[in-house]
């Protein structure tokens, strides 16, 4: 504490240096020594609390220190401080905040984290929107349809959200890995019938196919390898040209084809 010039014989003004990290804490503390030292003019404490902000701190709040309020300096002076200060705390924590990912802990969980990176500087609405952008989007989005207030209310809430929500992902993950080797082996059923019946109807195709061609190729060779005497006249016939292969077992059908 920083000893100042007594108001009264009995009460020394101790004013502390200034706190630009709790700007509001410092001033409910500077409040609470003019209420011991009596001291109710806006102008003398407007002159007390501007004589112990360092000039990184003016800076912030120019505007009023040069041009201020003709009533209610003090007033204005601590509302500037507070409000500027955190916001710009507010931010520099917010920018640390907002790279922190969830992983594999609970809602409730990233919360105290996010609570304890951000100790008193954060306001809880601020940390409450921080932790609620940072959670899986099914999880916002029935947060966001309930009325809680209380923000340790709405971590349980979002734990139990995030449980359901993580089985039926689950769920929904595994059912088509466990549909899919169904559906697979119904298809490699319909094509391997598909197959069997087109190896058969080949098969069927191609066993009379053979058949047929030997048969022509077996008459075909006959009337190759017997010349046209023999096949028009049979043995009746006096000419023969080579090569003949006119054989006795052929006269019944040679006649026949020589009647013909």
């Amino acid at each position: 504490m920083i000893e100042e010039s007594p108001h009264s014989g009995r009460i020394t003004l101790r004013i502390p240096p200034f706190w630009p990290e709790e700007p509001e804490l410092w001033f409910a503390q500077i409040e609470g020594q003019f209420e011991l030292c009596r001291i109710t003019s806006d102008h003398e404490r407007y002159i007390h609390a501007l004589s112990k902000i360092e000039p990184k701190q003016a800076k912030e709040v120019k505007d009023i220190i040069i041009n201020p309020p003709s009533s209610e300096k003090f007033e204005a002076l601590k509302k500037a401080l507070i409000q500027r200060l955190t916001d710009s705390q507010e931010y520099k924590i917010r920018q640390l905040l907002e790279t922190e990912e969830m992983g594999d802990r609970k809602p409730s969980q990233f919360l105290r984290h996010l609570a304890t990176l951000a100790g008193t500087t954060v306001s809880e609405k601020l940390l409450r929107t921080l932790w609620l952008g940072r959670l899986p989007a099914q999880t916002q989005a029935i947060l966001a349809t309930r009325g809680e207030n209380n923000l340790n209310s709405v971590a349980e809430q979002a734990d139990r959200i995030h449980e359901i929500s993580g089985k039926t992902m689950v769920q929904a993950t595994s059912g088509p890995q466990s549909t899919s080797p169904n559906t697979l082996e119904e298809l490699q059923r319909q094509i391997a019938a598909l197959t069997t019946k087109v190896e058969r109807m080949t098969n069927a195709w191609e066993k009379g196919r053979p058949r047929s061609k030997t048969r022509n190729r077996s008459g075909g060779r006959k009337h190759r390898q017997v010349c046209y005497y023999h096949r028009r006249f049979g043995a009746k016939t006096r000419k023969c040209e080579q090569p003949c292969h006119f054989v006795a077992d052929e006269k019944s059908t040679e006649n026949t084809q020589g009647s013909q």
